[in-house]
């Protein structure tokens, strides 16, 4: 097996940050070592097989984002990114494993869905993966199911409450979910909105013409994301279930899971980028048809009621755990463009997943958090969250040897013409990140290297994953 030698640098974790040099031998983490606390450090750099020199940059723990939907049906049309091109995107933007969602739809068996999913993903990720079970029809099959795919390494299991006639569970069907995954010791994560209020809500805006883009925001309104997630709160406490809310984008909702943390309970919200960055004026409500491409649910919300500023406040203080992309691109044209005339046929997703770890960065230079903190919610917690700790989310001897050099002195420039993901647009066109990732290991394999893709389909591998570690 051959060594890697990562010298110079400065190794940030979860808890704090010195300079420290790493030792790479095959696909682990051999050591962490003090440069010229001995002269171990000196006979590495002379004798690795490669040295990766990171004077002046920060060392990482590969990202690990645990919301991607690769390949995944919507609406009459499929998610754009494949697992080879959404994973080889990751891979640029330094994340190193992703944790996507196998989807159960009524009439399919769990387990068939599942297989479905690893057939898709076997052979074509450039990063390690692991997979979420959506189960769409809660009944006896379904939950006796989620046990197997416990032995499995499938270990958190997803129900919506938006999406009437597709993927809604009511919530005597959560609750029996919620009781198997209490008995199992697995997570139950939940999409919290009030989708039988919200199809009233949008039926009534398409009877007065309202078809624009905008009305996927106003026919979402943030009361009926907090209604949801306190009744998935509620249901979780009488279950015992731990409860895991994605993508949250109100402030109030976040709200609820603040005080049922505080009362001891084991909630877990989670939010993406879009809801920190984006808002419901500036881009769903972009003239014309433009504002399809940030149609997504929970929808992009209002600046001026300070959702955006909330959440970045409860991300400092650790209300927020994890923070994920839920990438799920559409194209513009043949895609998005089905909504035209209804904003309810607009495919719902944002492709992000190369950006991520960048923009949570500018949030450390514009000091909304630390560096420590943007690593613990984009690598570390995830980690932590989804059973994947310590061999992910952090650069430890034995841990997985996926790590990132990245330049806090570099730019990144985002847009249509520099992203990697299968999209003919780009969410978040123009910005430019005060930082850049340099180079990337993944499992010892260095996949990217000054401006440059080394790696390759068929290198990631499925991740079987063990409990939450981050249940009380």
């Amino acid at each position: 097996m051959s060594t890697t030698f990562v010298h110079g640098g400065t190794v940030v974790s979860a808890t704090g940050a010195q300079p420290l040099d790493v030792l790479v031998d095959g696909a682990t983490i051999a050591a962490v070592l003090r440069p010229g606390s001995t002269a171990l450090g000196a006979d590495l750099a002379a004798t690795a097989d490669r040295v990766i020199d990171a004077a002046g940059k920060y060392v990482i723990p590969g990202g690990v984002d645990g919301h991607t939907h690769m390949q995944m049906p919507f609406g009459g049309t499929e998610a754009s990114d494949t697992f080879e091109t959404g994973t080889r995107a990751a891979a640029w933007g330094g994340t190193t494993t992703i944790i996507d969602f196998a989807v159960q739809t009524p009439g399919q068996r769990v387990q068939d869905t599942l297989a479905d999913w690893h057939a898709k993903a076997e052979g074509a990720c450039a990063i390690d993966y692991g997979f979420h079970q959506i189960v769409g029809e809660v009944n006896d099959e379904s939950l006796k199911a989620m046990a197997e795919l416990v032995g499995e390494g499938v270990t958190s299991f997803k129900l919506f409450m938006a999406y009437p006639g597709v993927f809604y569970s009511t919530d005597g069907q959560i609750l029996r979910a919620m009781q198997s995954a209490a008995e199992l010791g697995a997570l139950l994560m939940t999409h919290a909105e009030n989708g039988i209020a919200i199809d009233v809500l949008v039926e009534q805006a398409l009877a007065r013409g309202q078809t624009a883009p905008l009305y996927h925001g106003l026919t979402r309104p943030w009361q009926l994301e907090e209604e949801a997630t306190h009744r998935a709160i509620m249901l979780a406490q009488v279950t015992g279930a731990p409860l895991y809310v994605v993508h949250v984008s109100a402030a109030q909702a976040l709200e609820q899971i603040v005080r049922a943390r505080e009362a001891g309970q084991n909630v877990f919200g989670e939010t993406c980028p879009q809801y920190l960055y984006l808002s419901l004026e500036e881009q769903l409500g972009a003239p014309g048809f433009e504002g399809a491409k940030w149609v997504c649910s929970t929808p992009l919300r209002s600046r001026a009621e300070g959702h955006q500023d909330a959440l970045w406040r409860y991300l400092r203080t650790g209300a927020v755990t994890t923070v994920s992309t839920d990438h799920c691109p559409f194209c513009l044209k043949d895609q998005k463009e089905m909504g035209r005339g209804d904003f309810s046929r607009i495919p719902n997703g944002i492709g992000g997943v190369e950006h991520r770890m960048d923009l949570m960065f500018q949030g450390v230079v514009d000091g909304r958090i630390s560096p420590e903190r943007w690593v613990e919610v984009c690598c570390t917690a995830p980690a932590r969250m989804f059973g994947l700790y310590p061999r992910k989310g952090v650069l430890s001897p034995g841990s997985d040897a996926d790590i990132v050099v990245y330049d806090p002195n570099g730019r990144t420039r985002i847009g249509r013409d520099t992203h990697h993901m299968n999209m003919d647009y780009s969410a978040y066109e123009g910005f430019e990140v005060d930082g850049h990732v340099d180079t990337v290991l993944s499992r010892g394999r260095v996949i990217v290297e000054d401006g440059r893709y080394l790696g390759a389909p068929g290198h990631g591998r499925f991740l079987r994953r063990g409990l939450s570690q981050n249940l009380l």
